[in-house]
């Protein structure tokens, strides 16, 4: 094969070309085999290939790589020459060609081609490296492998032309998320230079009428061949070179490899990226048997890959595009830093950070942190050069050759001479290093970027650019395209321009109206910190206001001085990340550039910006010294400001989260002042540990503790408003400042699920059109002011912002009077002294909380293992577990039929149970019992007591349910939904997730008896001593008090009223005449609420049908089975198949949109329910199972009726899908979700309808 591949190469080189002819080898092509020094061609090749072979039959990770002919791996590496630096020309090939000419020994080179041959792209980088890949894309590889296996099934296909098809949906659907969206044309009409097999055109090619002839493609043309032939020795064949002399782009394939032909940067044809599938056709066919299996592991790299080449000749004028394009040749980056292992040359790199920084990068998620933040450093170092670099051209040369700046080329390598700031310039030759570069891979990679910032149309690009706020708007696609799980950990999102200038104005107020310092921002004692300054953008604006307060004061030509000595002497931005880093002082000193007042370009001015841990180096210390000077130099610059400066403003965007990779023992310790009351409650839960949290600490540690006057400003997470996790801090803040004012931007999923009081859509204030959803959680910004005078507060100035006009409503308040703006709100200690409105009655402390009234409850159980232990058909059940007990079944045959069961977790050791459970026997015929699994929705579970083949259980809940036993459910906290009904009822034993929250199930009696589940009849109320005698002296029961409280909970006065409090803990119960129960007429008043207790208890009550004694009817025109043709239900008609559910994860099981039709009510359906319609809904929906059976006349608030945080109907469809439950609905189950249906009806009617309603 070797010689074959000898004598192919050999003749490619030798090829005679006539001057002029246009062929590839005229053109240079020969030197992609040029020998090293004193050896021939026919020599070098076969000794070369035979040797390369060699290494490369050795088994790798991902099988047997059989051949490198000529580099086609996407890991490889183009050459590096010191005496030939262009970029353009150096992309020519994956082979490191300059090694091959260069090398003393030829082992060197055959050493550098096996580690290139080992990085195959998306097989060596595994799941976690090419994180967020476009699911698009994923889908069209798969789709592609599944049409070439099969073709190649079907025993029929050419080696060639039957595969066409396959290819150009490929091509189409990469294409058709493209803008203009590029198509294929087979077999290309000849234009003077052949019939290429594809056609790549753009949709702006195509008019309406008479089609234009001759158009040559735009996006050029595909050559296509067998898989079994080589993909590089076609792309250097004539006829490939007639193709791009003609069309000068050429896309080469063989279905497993692609190199893409285009021009050097003299015009002359060159092989530019490549990307590599399979080495050979057996692996490649082998691999796309399994296309989804395949498409996981390389169709993000694939698809991207095809998207470059479909996009090559696309002007590149748009910040988000060219974010996209680098942040592509950024994971290719990374993933071949993550193919390389641990490369040595990097630890001094590592280390130096680590130590600058204060940081530790543990683990693997620390290590794959430290990797990401080297490819984005070297990334946004070279974009920042390119930007300084160009505005450097367009000042030496004009614009020039449409859209282009002067005849030069921007070269990577000389990107060090363009960074000003001397810690960014330290950094980037140290990650940008030739020593480090070549093993890991990335030459190649720098190559292609150089290539694509040539590509720019910077007329265009920097008209979008220089609008202010630009930087941000390309970090913030480039973070999200490049690793946007990363984003998503460290909180990392760009801030709406809105918000910031808002901020900084409330800022500007807060300094000339609180403190007294008339200049505001201008004023020469006011020092600016944004901790956590990004890409800068608070930075930029401040030294905006600055300016334009200067302006006011009427300084002319001498503001540009005042200014600059601002950028340097006393506005400082903190960043711990490399990446926006760099952007950050990209972003000052355009700021400073469209002000007019740059920095000096002699480096001799730096902008204010430091690298480094924000929250750490307040106290003077001892310091290592540090490998490079500059790092130390950054350090020690960064500590003086931390330690000597008297800093009077910290605004920002602190991150949100911290990342698990990274420790910081000092940063721990910020939070403990948090922990600690002096009268409120004590903190409760995790919240204290959110990273934006220390932020806070720090900024309250240095305004009011160390420069004891001051402006704290931030947008945050908005828990720490209400949360009962931030108790502590709330109290301290009361102490601290002067003035707390919070405008509260609200946008969360959890509390409010994005929707405004009027049922508005609420998104979050970081939603953009490329985001829609913004970050999930609800947010608000803080402005804390401390004066020297200082005197604390007792209340709080509040105002909520709600919809989508938020930004707007900010920039028309920026400048607003705090009076007009905000609401008085007084913090209620027994609370926890919330920040935020809370809306509860003002007894609400003089009635009992639920334990106050049941002092017994259990928390619902938690299997782990829902799809094995958890079942709607009992036999199906038992069938599982009497399998699992079955000795003669091993725990591989087990985990084969049911994984769920046999995979480990942290506590618990799948094998380990099992033997243990086989050597007691089983299974336990009294385990299997009925389980309130969601609202409305019952099935069977396995209880088992011992081990932990349950996940979380109470032991002695079980006992306690018994026929004629009443439960209901509570939380102590709900994170949403508090202003809708929470309260289920039951017999039956509770899921963990009755509720969204968490369940707590509170029965009406408990048993003495300790006979275990099911029998015995020795009971006794579950009252408190207070509840009891209350009683007593009304003559009542402990059931008509737990039906009140059902009631109680079930009554939407109560809810609303008390929305505030429900949230934050236990439900508290009004009681009439609590606690003597001597007030005229409280038994009858509580007996009466107890009727209504017992009827909403029925219709809640979905296990047993209703007795007539209910008081609402169920109304039978409600939710009726239905088929679109008339005819009876039957067969198919009973699947669920319109897509309300699917497998998420693991058998998690995730809703889908399903099929619902909305309409008016017909005539006869309005007459029936005419005096209900207010309630119910003045639309109503037909929901479809499938095509053809649906349930007809559905009201929309029963569709939309919501229990325990649930949308009850939505909910038990999703797990109804027939690809999630296995089998088709049975006629009965279709009938449980009408009658669910109107019971949720007569629910409605009777809580809202009712004329009267217990007054909380």
């Amino acid at each position: 094969m070797w010689r074959a591949a000898a004598r192919a190469a050999a003749a490619l080189v030798a090829r005679p070309a006539a001057r002029g002819s246009g062929s590839l080898a005229a053109t240079g092509w020969s030197r992609l085999f040029r020998p090293v020094p004193g050896e021939a061609v026919s020599e070098a090749v076969p000794r070369l290939a035979r040797r390369t072979l060699t290494s490369l039959s050795q088994p790798t990770r991902w099988g047997h790589a059989s051949r490198v002919p000529e580099r086609g791996w996407r890991g490889g590496r183009a050459p590096f020459d010191p005496q030939r630096s262009d970029p353009i020309s150096e992309h020519r090939t994956g082979v490191n060609v300059a090694a091959v000419r260069t090398a003393a020994n030829p082992r060197d080179v055959v050493s550098s081609l096996r580690i290139a041959g080992r990085q195959r792209h998306g097989r060596s980088v595994g799941k976690d490296t090419m994180a967020g890949p476009n699911k698009k894309l994923v889908a069209a590889v798969e789709a592609y492998f599944a049409d070439l296996r099969r073709v190649r099934a079907s025993g029929g296909a050419t080696a060639e032309r039957s595969y066409y098809p396959a290819l150009e949906g490929l091509l189409r659907a990469v294409g058709a998320t493209l803008k203009p969206k590029v198509f294929c044309v087979q077999e290309l009409a000849d234009q003077g230079a052949g019939h290429p097999d594809l056609a790549l055109y753009t949709a702006r090619q195509v008019q309406k009428g008479r089609p234009k002839s001759g158009q040559v493609p735009e996006r050029g043309v595909v050559e296509v061949k067998g898989v079994g032939d080589d993909a590089w020795l076609t792309a250097g064949s004539g006829q490939v070179s007639r193709y791009w002399g003609r069309y000068r782009l050429v896309l080469v394939t063989n279905l497993r490899n692609f190199v893409l032909v285009g021009a050097d940067a003299q015009g002359s044809p060159a092989k530019l990226e490549t990307f590599t599938l399979a080495e050979d056709a057996e692996d490649f066919w082998r691999n796309v048997e399994t296309p989804r299996a395949f498409a996981r592991e390389v169709g993000a790299g694939l698809g991207e890959y095809l998207a470059r080449v479909l996009s090559h000749r696309a002007a590149l004028a748009e910040p988000k595009d060219l974010a996209w394009l680098l942040a592509s040749y950024a994971r290719d980056g990374l993933a071949r830093v993550e193919a390389a292992g641990n490369v040595s040359s990097l630890l001094a790199v590592r280390s130096a950070m680590e130590e600058a920084l204060g940081i530790h990068f543990e683990g693997e998620r620390g290590e794959r942190f430290f990797r990401s933040t080297l490819i984005q450093t070297l990334f946004y170092g070279i974009f920042s050069a390119w930007v300084l670099w160009s505005r450097d051209e367009q000042k030496k040369n004009g614009p020039l050759f449409e859209g282009h700046y002067g005849p030069q080329r921007f070269r990577w390598r000389e990107a060090v001479w363009h960074l000003r700031a001397p810690v960014l310039r330290a950094l980037f030759q140290q990650v940008a290093d030739p020593s480090r570069l070549k093993p890991l891979g990335l030459v190649e990679v720098l190559n292609w970027t150089s290539a694509a910032l040539d590509r720019v149309d910077r007329t265009a690009f920097f008209s979008r650019f220089n609008e202010g706020e630009a930087v941000p708007y390309f970090y913030e696609p480039f973070l999200e395209a490049f690793d946007p799980a990363l984003r998503k950990q460290l909180g990392v999102w760009y801030t709406p321009t809105e918000v910031v200038r808002y901020m900084v104005a409330r800022v500007d107020k807060a300094l000339k109206d609180d403190l007294g310092i008339l200049a505001g921002l201008a004023a020469e004692n006011v020092y600016v910190l944004d901790p956590c300054c990004g890409t800068g953008a608070y930075l930029a604006e401040v030294l905006r206001r600055i300016a334009g307060n200067l302006g006011e004061q009427g300084l002319g030509a001498l503001a540009g001085a005042a200014v600059r000595r601002a950028a340097t002497e006393r506005v400082f931005g903190f960043e711990i990340m490399p990446a926006p880093f760099v952007v950050a002082h990209l972003q000052v000193g355009l700021t400073m550039q469209n002000l007019g007042a740059p920095l000096a370009e002699d480096g001799s001015e730096r902008a204010g910006v430091f690298l480094t841990n924000a929250l750490t180096g307040w106290e003077p210390r001892t310091t290592k010294p540090l490998p490079f000077p500059e790092l130390e130099e950054e350090r020690d610059l960064a500590e003086s400001v931390k330690q000597d400066i008297p800093i009077l403003v910290i605004l920002g965007n602190p991150p949100y989260n911290g990342f698990a990779g990274m420790a910081v023992d000092e940063e721990r310790e910020l939070s403990v002042a948090y922990r600690t009351t002096k009268r409120v409650r004590k903190p409760e839960g995790q919240g204290l540990n959110d990273l934006y949290v220390r932020f806070f600490r720090m900024a309250e540690r240095r305004i009011a503790e160390k420069t004891g006057q001051g402006v704290v400003c931030f947008i945050s997470n908005y828990s720490w408003l209400d949360g009962l996790s931030f108790t502590g801090m709330r109290e301290r803040y009361l102490e601290a400042f002067d003035a707390i004012r919070i405008d509260c931007l609200n946008g969360d999923k959890y509390k409010t699920g994005k929707v405004a009081p009027d049922g508005s859509p609420d998104p979050s204030i970081f939603s953009t059109d490329g985001d829609p959803v913004g970050i999930q959680v609800g947010t608000a910004i803080a402005t804390l002011v401390r004066k020297v005078d200082h005197e604390p507060t007792e209340a709080v100035g509040f105002r909520h912002l709600w919809g989508q006009s938020k930004p707007t409503e900010l920039t028309a308040t920026a400048d607003a009077e705090p009076d007009t703006l905000y609401s008085e709100v007084a913090p209620l200690l027994p609370l926890g002294l919330p920040f935020a409105e809370i809306a509860v009655n003002p007894k609400w402390f003089d009635w009992p909380a639920l334990p106050d009234l049941f002092p017994a409850w259990y928390q619902g159980s938690e299997t782990g293992r829902d799809s094995f232990l958890i079942d709607t058909d009992l036999n199906r059940l038992r069938s599982r577990l009497s399998d699992y007990f079955n000795a003669g079944l091993s725990h591989d045959e087990i985990a084969r039929r049911y994984p769920a069961v046999m995979k480990d977790t942290a506590r618990f050791d799948a094998r380990a149970v099992r033997d243990l459970l086989l050597k007691r026997g089983g299974p336990n015929v009294a385990g299997f019992v009925r389980h309130a699994y969601r609202p409305f929705d019952d099935r069977w579970l396995y209880w088992e007591e011992e081990t932990k083949l349950l996940r979380e259980k109470s032991p002695r809940y079980p006992e306690h349910v018994f026929e004629g036993n009443l439960w209901l459910s509570a939380a102590q906290h709900l994170r949403r939904g508090a202003d809708e009904p929470q309260a289920c009822f039951t017999s039956n034993l509770a899921s963990r997730h009755l509720i969204e929250r968490g369940t707590s199930m509170f029965p009406a009696w408990l048993r003495e008896d300790g006979l275990g589940y099911g029998a015995g009849l020795d009971r006794r109320a579950n009252l408190s001593p207070s509840a009891g005698r209350y009683l007593d002296r009304l003559g009542l029961g402990v059931e008509d008090l737990f039906h009140h409280v059902l009631a109680t909970l079930h009554d939407p006065a109560y809810r609303y009223a008390n929305a505030g409090a429900l949230r934050m803990e236990w439900p508290r119960i009004p009681l009439p005449g609590w606690p003597d129960g001597e007030s005229e007429g409280a038994a009858e008043a509580l007996a009466g609420s107890a009727a209504r207790g017992r009827m909403v208890a029925a219709l809640l009550d979905s296990e047993r049908p209703l007795s007539s004694g209910t008081g609402t009817p169920l109304r039978p025109e409600i939710a009726v089975p239905d088929t679109v043709t008339g005819r009876y239900m039957a067969g198919e008609d009973f699947a669920v198949t319109a897509g309300w559910g699917h497998f998420g994860a693991g058998t998690a099981v995730m809703p889908g949109r399903g099929r619902i039709v909305e309409r008016t009510y017909r005539p006869e359906e309005r007459s029936a329910l005419a005096e209900h319609v207010a309630v119910l809904g003045k639309t109503t929906f037909d929901v479809y199972l499938n095509g053809e059976a649906f349930w007809c006349n559905v009201p929309s608030a029963i569709w939309d009726y919501r229990l325990g945080g649930y949308q009850v109907l939505k909910k038990w469809l999703s797990y109804r899908e027939s690809a999630v439950l296995g089998r088709s609905l049975l006629p009965e189950e279709v009938q449980h979700f009408a009658d669910t249906a109107r019971r949720i009806g007569a629910l409605l009617i009777a809580t809202f309808d009712r004329p009267e309603r217990s007054s909380p």
